[in-house]
């Protein structure tokens, strides 16, 4: 990719991330607020609102930057990318996963001040157990493997649909509620509600992470052998990219 444009694409990342930790901090606050102790219901809210706006954001930022908003995915682009120079160099993903993060903190604290909370806030939730990071390792996998392949068969185009229901889904079917993202992570760490995570349960979600965005990228790449070709597509085609990359049979 040309580094002519990364100032821009870098902005993108930041609005887009920080955007998506408001909308799941903003949300579970008003659904905490909403539906007091019913956590079923709060829940219900929280992961409708995140799916929807995790898919606008990506059709607003996905054509400059490919709307990452992941570490993971920034470097499963990398990953697989290498061998056929596609995808975000080495610096670029380190650029990347800085501003992601910076971001989610952003993106938090905008969130608190907006529903007249302290602005900077410590999340007293633990989140630890097996259980809790097999469900991420499952939720970041499903989520790579599903980027990975649209934008192999050339339906990256459909992308902010399917990540989007896919987020939604997996809020439902993993015991994590499918943070799936450790810039998210990281992010929900500064809100001490619903949304939550305590610093001390990060770095197990982080890892669980890192693992399931392994195994879902090796999924990939065994039911696609030439997925690499187009890791410059991910999450969907922006200028940075090539050519699109054509629809044909496995």
């Amino acid at each position: 990719m040309s580094g002519a444009d990364l100032p821009r694409r870098l902005l993108a990342e930041l609005v887009g991330t920080g955007l998506l930790v408001t909308v799941v901090v903003g949300s579970g606050i008003a659904a905490q607020q909403l539906s007091p102790g019913q956590v079923g219901l709060q829940l219900l809210e929280n992961s409708t609102t995140t799916a929807l706006g995790l898919s606008v954001l990506i059709l607003l930022c996905g054509p400059v930057s490919g709307a990452h908003f992941n570490p993971v995915v920034s470097a499963v682009d990398w990953l697989l990318g290498r061998h056929s120079s596609s995808g975000l160099s080495g610096q670029e993903v380190l650029a990347y996963t800085t501003t992601q993060l910076l971001g989610s903190i952003g993106g938090a604290v905008l969130a608190n001040v907006m529903f007249g909370l302290s602005a900077l806030q410590v999340s007293h939730k633990p989140r630890t157990s097996m259980g809790l990071w097999v469900g991420e390792v499952v939720a970041t996998a499903g989520l790579i493997a599903l980027i990975v392949v649209l934008a192999r068969t050339g339906r990256a185009a459909l992308s902010a649909a399917a990540v989007g229901a896919y987020i939604g889904a997996a809020y439902w079917f993993t015991s994590s509620t499918s943070f799936a993202n450790p810039a998210v992570t990281v992010g929900r760490v500064f809100s001490d509600t619903f949304a939550g995570i305590a610093p001390t349960s990060v770095p197990g979600f982080v890892l669980a992470q890192l693992v399931g965005g392994i195994l879902g990228a090796g999924l990939a790449a065994v039911l696609y052998p030439d997925a690499g070709q187009a890791a410059a597509r991910v999450v969907v085609p922006h200028p940075a990219s090539a050519a699109p990359v054509p629809r044909e049979a496995p």
